[in-house]
Parts: structure tokens; sequence; C-alpha cells
């Protein structure tokens, strides 16, 4: 088993990378093409992450077969629980928006193009997933970023080049304070090698240019992960972008270049020093301001996509709160919420994206009555608001449950933070209110002209969003074992919490 699985961690960066530069050179007369091919690509990879589920410990992979060991000389690529918990999500998530691309990139021009750019991201984000040492973490992280700028602006009006602009000015800024970080961790451990510097930093006291470094990531990944207040970016990036490509954004690009990072680094490098329980409490406070400024801010959007966005860095909050409080329980609940975020969040996406195909409008305001033209979209999103405002039984209820109960039960110094229990109930009441009036306007207020001419989603847009409906259903199975013991999260918690040690603060 782990032979067969150690024989596919490559292919999760080198498949969607050969592709990329495969469809631009044989699509110019095939159009078809660019379709096959970038469906092919994002089914093979679902099925890989598949096959990877079953790990219960971590698979290193060394490219060219250069030795790790005494001294890492050549790129590590490392597949654990964590790993493989996250290849699944952005995999599943890339395949329901490469489906939904068939038809609703027919309006812009360069199919070929939009599909490159798109493995491209993909083939960064496995990277980013999988790689042992902080030198290439940056690499595949640029190579994620890099082609998210320009899919940002893809359909290239001013406001997508305005919105893709500003993305590619502070990503660059959070590019710039992660390479100071690998700087500096450099020089305080004498390796890149993640494993060998969690064993360098082992119970060593937070020096000054350790706690910088910490600082820098913390800063630079918190602006990729759009936690308050590094958010400025995502409210006009995501909106901006093409429908699967703000499905991709909010669904798995914040998390698997953000949010996954910081907790690796956190707990698993980092994890040992001895002050390491206040590096908790500035996630814990980032996660819950993140949690109630973002449904603040969205809860006045008019704009549908625009609302979503502001609802991600909300959602976000809740993720890194539950990483924050240091507990296994939090952790699952963290992660659980990950998993469940990428799902309803890009199904989000892809309603706007449908609304918008059909009406012309994304504006509340100017829909109505999109429920007696558009029952599959109705319904779908229906599924997912329920999801994201935390009512039973869809998956978003069970993430955020454990997320409170962790809060109350304390966190990892056993000191409880009822406070944050009731912040992140109160944001989610908050969220159910915004997303009725979305239900209200949009899908059952009296129907506007913009709504009247309106066509059902294409049969393949609607596939993608029935797809990722199911999913928001079916994970809440994930907790039948018991809120403690969720499919798949729980293995992937103890890789974070395996060798975690935590002072009092």
């Amino acid at each position: 088993m782990i032979g067969n699985v150690k024989s596919l961690i490559p292919l999760f960066v080198a498949l969607p990378l050969g592709a990329a530069f495969l469809i631009p050179m044989i699509s110019r007369r095939l159009k078809w093409i660019p379709d096959v091919l970038g469906n092919l690509t994002m089914f093979l990879l679902v099925l890989m992450a598949l096959n990877t589920l079953d790990i219960r410990e971590a698979v290193p992979y060394s490219m060219g077969g250069w030795a790790t060991s005494p001294i890492p000389l050549g790129i590590v690529l490392k597949l654990d629980a964590l790993s493989a918990l996250m290849l699944l999500t952005v995999n599943v998530i890339g395949l329901a928006a490469t489906i939904y691309s068939v038809q609703y990139m027919q309006m812009y021009t360069s199919k070929l193009r939009y599909y490159s750019l798109f493995l491209l991201m993909v083939a960064g984000m496995n990277g980013v997933v999988l790689t042992g040492d902080m030198f290439n973490l940056y690499v595949f992280m640029e190579i994620a970023a890099i082609a998210s700028y320009a899919l940002v602006a893809f359909g290239c009006e001013h406001d997508e080049l305005e919105a893709s602009f500003k993305y590619t000015v502070l990503g660059s800024v959070a590019s710039s304070l992660i390479l100071i970080g690998i700087a500096f961790t450099y020089a305080v451990a004498g390796t890149l090698n993640m494993s060998h510097i969690a064993l360098q930093l082992k119970d060593v006291p937070m020096s000054g240019p350790l706690m910088l470094a910490i600082a820098m990531f913390i800063c630079g990944f918190g602006l990729k992960a759009a936690l308050v207040p590094f958010h400025a970016w995502l409210p006009d990036a995501h909106p901006s972008a093409p429908a699967p490509i703000s499905a991709m954004l909010s669904g798995v690009v914040i998390k698997a270049i953000g949010v996954y990072v910081i907790a690796r680094l956190v707990f698993n490098v980092f994890g040992g020093t001895t002050q390491f329980g206040p590096l908790l409490g500035v996630l814990r406070y980032l996660g819950a301001i993140s949690m109630v400024v973002g449904v603040f801010l969205a809860i006045g959007q008019w704009d549908m996509k625009r609302l979503f966005a502001y609802h991600s860095i909300s959602q976000i909050g809740y993720v890194v709160l539950g990483l924050g409080l240091g507990t296994p329980l939090g952790i699952i609940g963290g992660l659980f919420h990950l998993m469940n975020h990428s799902v309803f969040k890009s199904l989000l996406f892809l309603n706007a994206g449908a609304v918008e195909h059909a009406t012309g409008t994304r504006q509340l305001k100017e829909l109505g009555g999109v429920s007696k033209k558009m029952p599959v979209t109705t319904a779908t999103s229906m599924v997912a608001s329920m999801s994201i405002a935390g009512i039973p039984p869809f998956n978003g209820f069970w993430s955020k449950l454990i997320i409170v109960i962790a809060c109350i039960e304390g966190d990892a110094s056993g000191h409880p933070h009822y406070g944050m229990a009731l912040c992140a109930v109160l944001v989610s009441l908050m969220t159910l209110a915004s997303f009725l009036k979305v239900q209200k306007y949009a899908f059952f207020d009296t129907m506007k002209g913009a709504v009247k001419n309106a066509l059902r989603a294409p049969v393949l847009m609607a596939t993608s969003m029935i797809l990722l409906a199911v999913l928001c259903l079916a994970m809440s199975l994930m907790v039948l074992r018991g809120l403690r013991e969720p499919l798949i999260v729980r293995d992937a918690a103890n890789v974070l919490t395996a060798k975690t040690k935590v002072t009092k603060q």
C-alpha cells in the first residue's frame, strides 16, 4: 500500500503541470481539447487523492533519489494524513470547477489559456500541500499565486484588472514577508527541511530572529488566507474573477496557501519552542476578529459575490479559531470546518455565477423570483446557505458545534473561552440573517425584469452544483462515530497534535 501511494506523490504535481503545458500545444485547432484534458486531469487527481486516504504514517518521497538524511540535498515531498485531507479537498473542488467551466467559460475567450492557468494553480496548491521543505513551499506557493492573479483578471474588464492588480500587489507583499521569514528561519536552524527545522528548534527559547520569522509567517500567510486585518484584497478579487475561479479562490486557494501552511508551521515546525502558547493565542484572536469583522461587512452587501467574499473572511475565522485552541477537539473542528467551507462556499459562488449567467446581474435588488426560473440553482443555493449558517443537519452545523464545544472545554493550557464560544454562535446567527436576505431578494421576491428571460442553468453547470450540494449533506455523515472522531479528519488532526508541546500562558 505504501509503495503504491509513494509512486503517486510526484504525480499530484507532475500531472496538472504537464497538462497545463500540453493543452496550449494541441488545442489550436481542436477546440474541445481543453475541456476534455482539463476535466480528465482533475478526475484522475481526485481518484489519486481518494487512494491516499488510508495513509496512517508519513511517506517521504525524494525527487531524483537525492538523500534527505543526514543532510537534505534535494526536493522532498511528504504525504501524511493531513496532506491527504488537503489533496482530496483541493482536487474535488477543482473537479467541480472544471465541470462547471465547460459551459460557463464559453462567454470568455481562449479556453486553452484558462485551463492552462487553472491547472498551474492546482499544481501549485498540490505542491504546497506535499512539500517537505521551506524553499519549495515558497516556489509552489508562487506558482499557485501567479496563476490566480492572471485568472482573476481573465475577463480583462476594468474591475477585473483593478482587482487583479490589488491582489498582485498585496500578494507580492505577502510573498516578500514569507521569503524574509524563511531566511531568518534558515539563519536560526541552518536548514530548510521542515522536519530538520523542527528537530533543531526543539525546546529552543524564542530568540529575536526566530520571533521575527514567526511574525513574518503569520503576516504573510495571514494575508494569503485573508485574515483580518490582512483581508483588503479579497472582497475585490473574489467577485471579479469568473465564477469557477471565485469558487477555487474562496474554496481552496486561501486555505491551501494560507491556513494550511499556518497550521503546518505552527504545529509541526515551531510547535516545540518553549513559548508556543502565546503563538496560539495570536491565532485565536485573529480568528475571532475575522469572524466578527467579516460577518459585519457582509451583512450590508447587495452584490451576491461580494457578500459571499466577506463571508469567506468570517468563515476562515472559525477555522483559525479552532486551530488556535491547540486542543485535539479544536483542531478537529478547525480542519472539519475547513473542508466544509470549501464545499459550501464553492457552491455559493457557482450559484452566483449561474444566476449572473442567466440574468446578467448579481445585484440582489435587481433580482427576485429566480426560484421560478432556475429550480436547481435555487435548491442548491438553499442547501449551501443553510450549511454556511450552521443549520442542522447540514455539514456546517457539525463543524461549528465542535468549535463551540472546544472553546467551552478550553485551550491547550486548560483555560476556557466562553466569550469566543458565544461569539461563534452569534456570528452564525448573523450569517443566517445574511443568507436569508440572499434567499429572499434573489430567489423568492417578486420577479424583476432581469429575471423574466432567464433560462435554467446548463446541464454541466447544474451537475457541478448538485454534486457539491450532495456533499453538503453527505459530509454530515462523517460525524457518525461521534463529534470527536469524524471520518478522515481525526487522522489529519493527529498529524498536528502528535508532537505539539504547549506551555501555559
